[in-house]
Formats: C-alpha cells, sequence, structure tokens
C-alpha cells in the first residue's frame, strides 16, 4: 500500500517561502498515469486544491496561487515538494500531500496533514 508523508516548519512569517515535502512509499511518482497533488485546509475552510506534479513531471497550478506555486520532485528519494512563497496569514491551513492514482481527480492515498501557521 501506498503511504504519504508531509514533512515542513509548522510555523511561518508574513513574506517568508514556504516549503513542503511529501515523502511517498510503496509507490513510485514515476508509476504510469499518477499525479501528485498539494491540497490545503484553512480553518472553518473545505478543502482546496493547490497543484499537482504528474508522473512525467508537469506541473500544474491553481489559477489563483500559480503566481505564488511552485511543485518538484526528487525522484531518487521518491518525494514532492511544494514551494508557497510571499505567505500571508490566508495561507494558514493544514496541507495534504495525495495521489491520484489515475488522473480523475479521485484521490486514493492522503498524508496525514501538516499544520501550518503563519504569524507575525
Amino acid at each position: 500500500q501506498v503511504q504519504l508523508q508531509e514533512s515542513g516548519p509548522g510555523l511561518m512569517k508574513p513574506s517568508q517561502t514556504l516549503s513542503l515535502t511529501c515523502t511517498v512509499s510503496g509507490g513510485s511518482i514515476t508509476a504510469h498515469s499518477s499525479y501528485w497533488s498539494w491540497i490545503r485546509q484553512p480553518p472553518g475552510k473545505g478543502l482546496e486544491w493547490m497543484g499537482f506534479i504528474s508522473y512525467s513531471g508537469s506541473s500544474y497550478y491553481n489559477p489563483s496561487l500559480k503566481s505564488r506555486t511552485s511543485i518538484s520532485r526528487d525522484t531518487p528519494k521518491n518525494q514532492f515538494t511544494l514551494r508557497l512563497t510571499s505567505v500571508t496569514p490566508e495561507d494558514t491551513a493544514v496541507y495534504y500531500c495525495a495521489r491520484d492514482r489515475l488522473g480523475n481527480w479521485a484521490y486514493d492515498s492522503w498524508g496525514q496533514g501538516t499544520q501550518v501557521t503563519v504569524s507575525s
């Protein structure tokens, strides 16, 4: 079974760049037709898809976030990383990484989530 685990800082100050890494085990981030997403949930809000990196290395982002968002991967480590620049308190959320195995926007595996708080 595939397992995903987020890691990174839990506390950020405004204007900093957030970097979160998802480590994948039990499955390959290069597996055919798989898509690897970052999704977040602000307090009291619903889930917000941020972007994905595909099995081939192509990245796509939510238009509301694309100016500040990048996703990259380290295939030897079976990891992918979210970078979100110029963070503000509105970026406070629980951040999840998740797998879409078939590219149909259905996520069959999720990390446990990691709380990120942006505060001065």
